[in-house]
């Protein structure tokens, strides 16, 4: 009997440390898959970190070319408006010349036509004084015809009364 319960005794032992030995195993093989798992989870965890960071520098780059590219516009039209000041400049500068360059040449008219109105007035005068001039020889030459002729009269008149 005392034979039988220490077998039955020895029995539950053996059996309690199967018992513990596979409860053991498999809070061994939980705490494994536990373990894989939270590593899986790391490595999701890391991909991701990863996938984010190349996501970051991904939109960092494309503001820096878009940055750049907005640069080089902004560069572009300021070159364009200079240009157009400065052909705008030239414009302006050219009429200025060619308006300054009419305005001398009527200047020039002008003192032409005035010098030739001068000149025509002086010829004028010189031909008035001309006349005026011969129209006094005339004058004289009348008179002296005149007293030509008073003369001739009074020799005849002298001749006569001696007569």
């Amino acid at each position: 009997m005392v034979m039988r319960t220490l077998k039955l005794d020895q029995n539950l032992i053996k059996k309690k440390k199967k018992k513990k030995k596979k409860k053991e195993e498999e809070e061994k093989e939980e705490e494994e898959e536990e373990e894989e798992e939270k590593e899986k989870e790391e490595e999701e965890k890391e991909k991701e970190e990863k996938k984010e960071e190349k996501k970051e520098k991904e939109e960092e780059k494309e503001e820096k070319k878009e940055k750049k590219k907005e640069k080089k516009k902004e560069k572009e039209e300021e070159k364009e408006k200079k240009e157009e000041e400065k052909e705008e400049k030239e414009e302006e500068e050219e009429e200025e010349e060619e308006e300054e360059e009419e305005e001398e040449e009527e200047k020039e008219e002008k003192e032409e036509k005035e010098k030739e109105e001068e000149e025509e007035e002086k010829e004028e005068e010189k031909e008035e004084e001309k006349e005026e001039e011969e129209e006094k020889e005339k004058e004289k030459e009348k008179e002296k015809e005149k007293e030509k002729k008073k003369e001739k009269k009074k020799k005849k008149k002298k001749k006569k009364k001696k007569n």
